[in-house]
């Protein structure tokens, strides 16, 4: 059954017969991919009312259509022919303006801008090139309970328009998690609910740039931080990261040689390599940042996520001068497709976002965002978030053992203590590219290092999620990748005796 009648627009300029010129306009459609081979035609009647014309004028261009073979009629109906007529019909000949590729713009387009999107990978396929939550632990019972009741009992309001913060109940509930868990003493009013961490980082460039501003940035880091800051008109200053996450000497050296609007950073857990930045670093970033005037967007993207030792509280919770815009997410706890951050900082700064928001987006889901207060106020979510934390130590414990006992020495990292992936070098004697192609032939998907250096530069490292799999998964992923392996090492070997055995 057709759920929206078509609506089929005949040229009133053309001086072709009635009926013609509404063959011409169903030819047209089709032939520009609007209506699709088996697509059902409306019936005569039916359009006849539509068009308001005589019945007998859609039928005689019916009768047209399927001489021109761009129609079958099968059964009472008229569908459009599963392969269309290649050339041209004499009497439906396109005008000029509709033989244009209606793909092509007529205009100049930016290319797209490089994106980190999920490879295409066949079912079955095993991926750890993300550190991504396992949905299938969402409580997803609870949370379409919460959901309906949220539409029951407040859905006038929650459907209208609303507060561009966010609903009032989730900032209530997100400042006293704050407070409690992550040391930051945010009132309600002092929080921007958005559509991922992604979007609150996305308004915080625009509301803090303008083009040719200096942002420093892990040189290692996330590929959509770049391509949000770069889409603010930002100038890119990599930063060196090592064992302490952003090297804060280096950034002390550049502010003294520039000006620096802002800086980047993933101090929980850094990203991609998982290290947790110290105290005294903390301390000193916060420092400079405050004797420079440097706004620190701190990007703390899996909180909840840190298995060993005492919890580490953000930036956000020392810092006493103003200069911390604090940005999390609901997306690793819950589900990325439900599209829940916020952003915690200054007043000014916040209103300012608030402001970009509503020119862009207006407000967010505020159903979604009130059945999230409601799993925050019924304890639900705290007892989920413990689970998930059990499970993904459990996994990456599993994870650990499985590439330990696969693969030996071919890959060399050391155990994270939190956060949602493995940072592990490859030998010397593995192309870890070539790796990864193999692999993804045998159905486990993971990318180099490359993907996230600044500087684009072969790495031999690669980021290997854990969460998104079980621990059964997680060891036949690692079979996979020592089969791979080996597969890799065997063609690497030919092609080397090969090349020995060609005279110079």
């Amino acid at each position: 059954m057709r759920a929206w009648q078509l609506t089929v627009a005949p040229d009133p300029e053309s001086e072709l017969p009635l009926f013609l010129r509404i063959a011409r306009a169903i030819a047209d459609d089709i032939r520009r991919g609007r209506l699709r081979p088996g697509d059902a035609l409306p019936g005569s009647r039916t359009l006849a009312r539509e068009l308001d014309v005589n019945r007998n004028t859609v039928l005689a261009s019916y009768d047209e259509l399927r001489a021109e073979g761009w129609v079958t009629v099968r059964g009472r109906g008229t569908r459009v022919a599963g392969e269309p007529p290649g050339r041209a019909p004499r009497l439906l000949a396109p005008r000029s303006l509709r033989s244009l590729d209606s793909a092509r713009a007529g205009f100049d387009v930016a290319p797209a801008l490089p994106a980190d999107a999920p490879p295409h990978y066949a079912p079955g396929a095993l991926m750890l090139a993300r550190g991504t939550p396992d949905v299938r632990l969402l409580p997803t019972a609870q949370l379409a309970r919460a959901y309906r009741r949220a539409l029951l009992h407040h859905g006038g309001s929650l459907l209208a328009y609303g507060d561009p913060r966010g609903h009032p109940r989730l900032r209530a509930a997100l400042a006293t998690m704050l407070s409690a868990a992550r040391g930051i003493a945010a009132e309600p009013d002092g929080i921007l609910v958005t559509r991922g961490s992604q979007m609150a980082l996305d308004l915080a460039a625009r509301a803090l740039l303008v083009p040719g501003d200096v942002v420093a940035v892990e040189a290692l880091g996330h590929p959509h931080v770049r391509n949000t800051l770069h889409l603010a008109g930002a100038h890119l200053l990599p930063l060196p990261v090592d064992d302490g996450g952003l090297s804060v000497d280096a950034l002390a050296q550049a502010a003294a040689r520039e000006r620096i609007r802002a800086v980047v950073v993933t101090p929980h857990h850094q990203f991609p390599t998982t290290t947790v930045m110290p105290a005294a670093r903390r301390l000193q970033l916060l420092e400079l940042a405050r004797r420079h005037r440097i706004a620190v967007i701190e990007d703390d993207y899996d909180h909840e996520f840190h298995y060993d030792g005492p919890p580490v509280l953000p930036l956000a919770s020392s810092d006493r001068s103003g200069v911390v815009l604090y940005i999390g997410t609901l997306s690793k706890i819950l589900a990325p497709g439900l599209r829940v951050g916020f952003a915690v900082g200054p007043a000014a700064l916040l209103e300012r976002m608030t402001s970009v928001r509503v020119a862009a987006d207006i407000q967010g889901d505020l159903a979604v965002e009130c059945a999230v207060a409601a799993l925050f106020e019924s304890g639900e979510l705290g007892r989920h978030v413990r689970r998930m934390r059990r499970a993904y130590r459990s996994r990456r414990d599993a994870f650990v053992s499985a590439l330990q006992h696969q693969l030996g020495t071919a890959l060399d990292f050391e155990v994270p203590s939190g956060g949602m992936a493995l940072w592990a070098r490859a030998a010397a004697d593995v192309n870890l590219d070539g790796w990864a192609e193999q692999a993804q032939a045998l159905g486990v998907i993971f990318r180099s290092g490359r993907l996230y250096d600044l500087a684009d530069r072969p790495s031999p490292f690669a980021r290997l999620g854990f969460t998104f799999h079980d621990e059964r998964e997680l060891a036949e992923a690692a079979r996979r990748m020592a089969a791979a392996l080996a597969l890799h090492r065997r063609g690497a070997g030919a092609i080397a005796r090969t090349r020995a055995a060609v005279p110079a």
